[in-house]
């Protein structure tokens, strides 16, 4: 097998158009190329300058989850340090995670940030909404979002051989004179994500923003479910003092 290495977004569309295989952080692609074969050409990304940045409101897929500091937001960074062993996040990638992967815990601190997908194709660099990359596999250069007034994400214990853990994330953008709260859970293989606006004004109260929250999608989760979200939306909620 013959892995590319290109430094430029040409040449990285130059490997795609000659059939090289995006590999990530080849951390789960590698057993399966050990059962199935392996390809003739690979291609990483890991020296493409446009997928290793790592900013407040930008992260590349290229860049490895130990990486991940606090120039992004907290619940992002957190998210990243949950993954797997430490083993696994010298080497699994942002994009590997998201797209490679079925588990995704990156995915609900991205949808509260409400990122967007940069995408590389043969011929363009475009962006997309998070649902559009995973539904096509799209290959990711990286995500964008509008840094939030605060974020922070929460992984339960999982048992080993058992469902994935339970995750919440959650983070308040600024709205003009309101606020937006967004939620994303994975509960399972499902992820489900909303959210909810309220005016900082009217003095709003933190259960009030739950109860308009469980008229939402998040709503439908279970008892023991929706207490893990009210728990953590309440510890989020709290941090917006002195912002």
């Amino acid at each position: 097998m013959l892995l590319r290495l290109p430094v430029s977004v040409s040449e990285a569309q130059e490997c795609l158009t000659e059939g090289a295989v995006p590999i990530g952080g080849a951390t789960l692609v590698w057993a399966t190329w050990q059962q199935d074969g392996f390809p003739d050409q690979a291609m990483s990304l890991r020296h493409l300058p446009e997928a290793n940045v790592i900013e407040r409101e930008a992260l590349g897929a290229a860049v490895v989850l130990r990486q991940i500091d606090d120039r992004v937001p907290e619940a992002l960074r957190r998210a990243a340090s949950t993954v797997g062993t430490g083993a696994v996040r010298r080497t699994a990638t942002v994009g590997g995670n998201l797209v490679g992967s079925t588990l995704r815990c990156l995915l609900p601190a991205a949808l509260v940030l409400n990122a967007r997908g940069v995408v590389l194709e043969v011929d363009r660099v475009h962006e997309t909404d998070l649902a559009e990359v995973l539904a096509k596999r799209h290959l990711l250069l990286g995500l964008r979002w509008h840094e939030p007034v605060v974020s922070g994400y929460r992984k339960l214990d999982g048992e080993a051989g058992g469902p994935p853990p339970f995750i919440v994330a959650a983070a308040v953008h600024a709205d003009g004179g309101r606020h937006l709260l967004r939620v994303a859970v994975r509960d399972g293989y499902e992820v489900l994500n909303d959210s909810t606006v309220y005016d900082i004004g009217t003095g709003t109260g933190t259960e009030q923003i739950l109860n308009a929250l469980q008229g939402t999608t998040l709503g439908t989760l279970d008892a023991s479910g929706w207490d893990v979200v009210r728990q953590h939306v309440t510890e989020v909620l709290a941090g917006l003092t002195g912002h």
